[in-house]
């Protein structure tokens, strides 16, 4: 809890260092490409003191980071530090694997682990609360549409599937709702069953928001161990 409280705290910093358009556009600019106080000064048209105190208020948040020239000693560059901007915006979260889970596990957690499988190397199953005999036939052939494999599918009981330390991702409110206490750490994608309308447009919704989620999680889950 203390190295999460410590993140949100340097992550407030960078947050209030990009709070004032002048360290906003520095910030736009050293995105393309490295440039000298003087260079910063000229192009964004800003008296050298005032840079010089934006460029302070940036490198005591981490997201700017000087260098002396290896050619004219006497000039310093500034650089970007990307990772201290990414963090503003993606949270590090960590897990060695990832488990969907639904209602009936026929649907919405079989699409989101086959989409995840695509597109992290962490591994991914799918488990249901109360899991169906078999996936939902509209689920399989979505998931064919979409050049995904259904072929290997088989629907599960939540407790069956989840260990320590897996990353739970409900994919539905019942499911969200009726998860065991200790299925820890877990996540909640409200997204809606595509069964109850039971048309090929709502599974192709799912099937949309499923992978518009992941795109947006996978590149930031990592697979080292939590601190």
């Amino acid at each position: 809890m203390k190295t999460e409280r410590s993140n949100l705290a340097a992550r407030a910093r960078i947050h209030a260092a990009l709070g004032e358009p002048a360290r906003l556009a520095i910030v736009d600019t050293l995105i393309a490409g490295d440039a000298a106080p003087g260079e910063l000064s000229a192009v964004l048209e800003l008296p050298t003191n005032l840079l010089a105190h934006h460029l302070k208020v940036l490198e005591d948040a981490g997201l700017v980071a000087r260098s002396r020239s290896e050619g004219d000693r006497r000039r310093t560059y500034v650089r970007l530090v990307t990772e201290a901007l990414e963090s503003v915006a993606t949270p590090s979260l960590a897990a060695p694997r990832v488990v969907f889970v639904c209602t009936r596990n026929s649907a919405r957690s079989q699409l989101a682990a086959s989409i995840w499988a695509r597109r992290s190397h962490i591994p991914a199953l799918s488990a249901g609360t109360e899991p169906a005999e078999r996936p939902h036939p509209r689920a399989v052939r979505v998931a064919r549409k979409h050049g995904l494999d259904p072929d290997s599918w088989r629907t599960a009981r939540v407790g069956d599937v989840v260990e320590a330390d897996d990353l739970v991702i409900a994919v539905c409110d019942i499911a969200y709702e009726g998860l065991p206490a200790d299925a820890r750490p877990r996540l909640h994608w409200s997204v809606a069953d595509p069964a109850a309308v039971d048309t090929d447009a709502a599974f192709e919704a799912a099937f949309a928001e499923l992978a518009g989620r992941i795109d947006r999680l996978a590149p930031v889950l990592s697979d080292q161990d939590r601190q």
